[in-house]
């Protein structure tokens, strides 16, 4: 691109196509996204009846196997119970009538009769009848012979029982009695009690469904199907009606069914669920009907949301062109509720960058005045480095040594406050990175401690800056211009206040002077006024201290940063000669 006259590359060339209005823009992504709508729609309309009926055929055949699962279950149920009457004493001793007592106890409420048959098949005990009633052989010996045979259990088919007079169905389970022969013991339920399991399985209007037997006879079907127990199921004319696991179209007696079917695991049944196909094809029918009806009106909503969010959409950009022109002229912009939301959020920045750019102007006066009074400290920093340095050296080379340990521990510590402004930093981390490069060399004439405390960035600058005026402080007139001083940092957090106290002691007495220097201002107005905190300063017999009560909240890493407070400051004194305050 051709550069233009401030330096920086063009945003736009004249060959570069017109820009076109939100509105256009809106337009098109409405076409873009209607016409595949409308394309697919005319093949949804050719494809509508096999997509339709994957889902009926996915729905009915759920249904079918759920209900083969629900008879499953039911018929372990059962098993489980003649395993359970089968533990009995009494049944291996023969004692007919504390089983018939048992039985009649655990399955009350059941809908389930225990029925124990002899080899004969004739009947033992019926705990449809009174114990002791006289009992008629079984009416279903093919399924008895069967129990005889093996120790798994055996479900009957359906049949009219001998004693219930009913459609009725056992399961058996053989029983070897403690002599080796054997007996079968057979829970005897009417087949109707089934119907439970289909009405509770939801199927599409138009379906019916039923359980049938290995003979092709009814155990139970639901309401609408007018089928009864016993009776004999629908016969396809090409074969068994009811195609296990799949969709089938069959055709009795020329009409035309959809059925699918599933079997149960736990007997030789088949639950079937059937309807006509005219009544599966009518909602089909109807719902693409209402496809087309539902995408023209579709259509016309979108064309009209196009036309009132464009309008919407061209007002705000409008307003925020305006106030990103009074950003660049310098003039406060003020955030305005746009009913956009992205936009108001952009408002909401430059309303920011505003208010940003004047805090960073006072901010920028106020840190090119301190680098001003912190170059004219520098000089009498290093000398008294260099002073006391030379007071405890005994040679040259312990003397470069210390001195250039010094000289780097001051760098360090200006590296620390400029990290700390950026992330924030550990309170103590301040403290020692200021009063690393004054400190003597006798570790135990400086004390630092406190529990740790995480501050925000502009709390690390003032407090860092603080530091940094009250260690210079102690260079030139407390606890390191001699030999003797001692420097105490403490701090405590109670409640909602951290109470940060800064003590020196001296055995050197001098004259307190009336002058008030920029650091007095730095711990007055920047620690008081804008952390919020109570400033203290108390003049001892034997040094003074700074006591400072800074609101938790104000030192918080996650708290941005506010209107200065009003400082709060205090001044007490004994009755001696006082230190000056800070330079």
């Amino acid at each position: 691109m051709t550069p233009n006259r401030s330096g920086l590359p063009a945003l736009r060339r004249k060959s570069d196509p017109k820009p076109l209005p939100i509105a256009a823009y809106l337009f098109i992504l409405a076409f873009i996204t209607l016409a595949p709508a409308f394309i697919f729609s005319a093949i949804l309309l050719q494809r509508n009846n096999d997509a339709q009926e994957e889902v009926v055929r996915a729905l009915t055949l759920a249904t079918s196997q759920a209900v083969a699962q629900a008879i499953d279950r039911q018929i372990e149920a059962m098993t489980t119970t003649l395993k359970v009457l089968a533990t009995s004493p009494s049944l291996g001793n023969g004692d007919y009538a504390a089983v018939h007592a048992r039985a009649v106890e655990a399955l009350r409420g059941t809908g389930s009769f225990l029925v124990v048959l002899d080899p004969s098949f004739q009947q033992l005990l019926n705990t449809r009848e009174p114990y002791g009633t006289a009992l008629p052989k079984t009416a279903n010996p093919q399924s008895a012979a069967a129990a005889f045979k093996t120790d798994a259990s055996v479900v009957s088919n359906v049949f009219i029982g001998a004693n219930s007079k009913d459609w009725v169905f056992n399961v058996l389970q053989r029983y070897r009695r403690p002599d080796g022969s054997y007996l079968v013991l057979a829970l005897n339920e009417i087949s109707q009690n089934l119907a439970s399991a289909l009405q509770s399985r939801q199927l599409p209007d138009g379906w019916n469904v039923a359980v049938v037997d290995s003979e092709d006879r009814v155990l139970a079907a639901s309401d609408a199907s007018n089928l009864a127990p016993g009776a004999s199921f629908l016969q396809a004319s090409d074969g068994q009606f009811g195609q296990s696991g799949r969709w089938a179209v069959e055709n009795v007696a020329g009409q035309e069914y959809v059925t699918v079917a599933a079997e149960p695991t736990a007997a030789a049944w088949r639950v079937i669920a059937w309807a006509p196909r005219k009544v599966v094809e009518k909602p089909l029918n109807e719902a693409v009907l209402s496809l087309v009806l539902g995408g023209l009106m579709l259509a016309a909503l979108i064309v009209a949301l196009v036309v009132w969010i464009a309008q919407q959409i061209n007002r705000s950009v409008r307003g925020l062109a305006d106030d990103a022109k009074r950003l660049g002229a310098g003039q406060d912009v003020a955030a305005r509720n746009y009913p956009v939301a992205e936009i108001a959020q952009v408002s909401d920045a430059i309303g920011d960058a505003a208010r940003q750019r004047r805090k960073a102007e006072n901010e920028v006066r106020f840190l090119m005045r301190e680098l001003a009074h912190r170059s004219k400290n520098q000089m009498t920093v290093i000398a008294a480095m260099a002073k006391q340095t030379a007071r405890n050296a005994t040679s040259v080379s312990q003397f470069v040594s210390a001195f250039e340990r010094r000289i780097f521990g001051l760098a360090r510590s200006t590296d620390l406050l400029l990290a700390s402004g950026m992330v924030g930093v550990n309170l103590k981390d301040i403290l020692v990175g200021q009063i690393e490069p004054f400190k003597p060399q006798d570790p135990t004439r400086v004390t630092i401690e406190g529990p740790p405390l995480m501050l925000n960035t502009q709390a690390s600058q003032i407090v860092g800056m603080a530091a940094h005026e009250l260690a210079t402080n102690a260079v030139k007139y407390g606890a390191f211009a001699d030999d003797s001083g001692q420097l105490e940092v403490t701090w405590t957090i109670g409640g909602d206040v951290v109470d940060l106290n800064w003590r020196e002691r001296v055995k050197a007495r001098r004259r307190r002077s009336t002058r008030t220097g920029f650091g007095t201002t730095v711990l007055n107005s920047m620690v008081g006024g804008s952390l919020g905190a109570e400033v203290t300063r108390t003049l001892h017999r034997d040094g003074i201290e700074w006591r400072f009560l800074i609101p938790l909240e104000a030192l918080n890493p996650n708290r941005r940063p506010d209107e200065q407070l009003a400082p709060q400051r205090r001044e007490e004194s004994e009755d001696s000669p006082a230190e000056p305050p800070a330079a």
